[in-house]
This record gives structure tokens, C-alpha cells and sequence, in this order.
């Protein structure tokens, strides 16, 4: 798969931030002298706007933006000099950089792509996993989406048709597949019967944690994955799901998150 890596520059500090969202905003406001035209410009609110703006000015010694007031109806605003510094200051280390991560491309043997998503990625869901699409089924709302996990299983998702429209999604496109451990539904892999979910993993039991509440029960999937789930305590007491326990985990198609890499 081609890499497409770029970088992404967020300067912080306790109680401020600088990123390039703000960046472009001082720059559109640098080039149509009104705070609501460069909101319009970059898609954001007047108010966020107006409120990114004085997040800035409060943060810097001196003001990026003057402004005088005029609402929505626009009144005039203009980069002081500080603005146009933070701005060709914030540019060269961005530039700087996206050199260093071209250069990095050339220098690492492993995919940089595939190596430097998964440091970066940042989810709150327990399970994430690199898939393959094989198929994509559209229908009049929804698209359901087949996708090759790896280890011999599969995984399906349904999202709206519209977002398979606005990712580009087809057979041979590679997508994060993120499924929460509390979606995930656990059964002895004898003990599973007919059920309208759609995703049916099979594997092994890992791990099991047990906390008062809730027990974490993590299986191997195969070809080096594994999955989570985390149940009510009871249930796991039910199950007896011990480790080297064969179990199905069941997970909704409408339960699987799509993101690309």
C-alpha cells in the first residue's frame, strides 16, 4: 500500500494551544480583514471564530488580531506584527517537520504507514484492528462493509451510505476497524445457537480478569490478534470461561466503527 504519512504540528502548554486550525484562521483573517469572512473561509462558527481569536490574544504578549467589533455583519480586523510572526514562526517548524517525516519514510525498513499509524492512533475503543475491504454492498440508507481481518476471520460493518461514499470504500482498501469490549458478546464456542448478530469470531481464551463488577476476557483470534470483552461479572461467573477455552465472540455489524488509516 502507498504511504501517504504527513505530520501534524500542535504546539502546547498548560492553558494554551497552538495548532494549525488557528494558523489558518490568522491567515484567512490576514487576507479578508474580517473575522467572520476568514470563520466562513476556514468552516467554523463566528463565535469559534471570534473565540479562537481571543484565546490567542490572551496567550501571546501582544495581540495577534486587532479588532473592532461588528458581529457577524463583519468589522475590520488585521494581523498585528506579533500574527505575522507566530505565523512564518509556526510554518518553519511545520515545514521542518514534514522533512523530517519524509526523510524517516526512506530511512525505516518497516511500512512507516502502517508502523507510525499505529503509534499515533488514539482510540477509545478496546479493540482496533487493520483490515481489508472484500466487499461493499450499498442499499438505500446503509452500505454494509465485508472486510478481511486476518487469521481466517472476517468482519462485517454497516455504516450509512453516505460515509462508505465519503471514505471511497472498496474491495482492496485497507480501513481501522474499532469495535468497543462492551459491544462485544462472549458464548462457549458449543453454545452459540441461532442469533441475528453478525459477526461471529471464534478463538481461544487468553486471559480473564475479574474485577467486583465486570471481567475483562481477552481471546486469540489467530494470526496474532486478539479481542476484548469486557462482561458483567456474573456472566463470566456463568460461562466459566477459563484460559485454553474455546469461545465465539458476537459483535453487531451496526457496532463496528470505520476509520482510515
Amino acid at each position: 500500500m502507498p504511504t501517504n504519512l504527513r505530520s501534524a504540528l500542535t504546539l502546547e502548554r498548560p492553558g494554551a494551544r497552538m495548532g494549525a486550525d488557528r494558523v489558518a484562521l490568522l491567515r484567512a483573517i490576514g487576507r479578508t480583514g474580517s473575522i467572520s469572512a476568514a470563520a466562513r473561509e476556514v468552516g467554523v462558527s463566528y463565535k469559534a471564530a471570534w473565540d479562537g481569536v481571543q484565546a490567542m490574544n490572551n496567550v501571546f504578549a501582544t495581540p495577534l488580531v486587532t479588532a473592532a467589533p461588528g458581529g457577524r455583519a463583519g468589522g475590520g480586523a488585521r494581523l498585528t506584527p506579533a500574527g505575522e510572526k507566530v505565523i512564518a514562526a509556526f510554518t518553519a517548524i511545520q515545514d521542518g517537520l514534514a522533512r523530517v517525516v519524509a526523510s524517516l519514510e526512506t530511512q525505516i525498513d518497516l511500512d512507516p504507514g502502517d508502523m507510525l499509524w499505529s503509534l499515533m492512533m488514539k482510540t477509545s475503543a478496546r479493540n482496533a484492528y487493520r483490515c481489508t475491504v472484500t466487499a461493499v454492498t450499498e442499499g438505500a440508507v446503509s452500505a454494509e462493509v465485508d472486510m478481511e481481518l486476518g487469521g481466517g476471520q472476517t468482519l462485517t460493518a454497516v455504516i450509512t451510505g453516505r460515509s462508505a461514499s465519503e471514505m471511497a470504500l472498496a474491495p482492496g482498501v485497507e480501513v481501522f476497524a474499532l469495535v468497543k469490549s462492551s459491544f462485544v458478546i462472549l458464548a462457549k464456542a458449543d453454545e452459540v445457537g441461532l442469533t441475528s448478530v453478525r459477526n461471529r469470531l471464534t478463538g481461544t481464551v487468553a486471559d480473564r480478569t475479574d474485577g467486583p463488577v465486570n471481567s475483562e476476557i481477552v481471546l486469540e483470534l489467530g494470526g496474532g490478534k486478539t479481542l476484548a470483552a469486557t462482561i458483567t461479572r456474573d456472566s463470566a461467573e456463568t460461562l466459566n470461561l477459563q484460559p485454553g477455552d474455546a469461545a465465539t465472540a458476537l459483535v453487531k455489524s451496526s457496532h463496528v466503527i470505520l476509520a482510515l488509516p
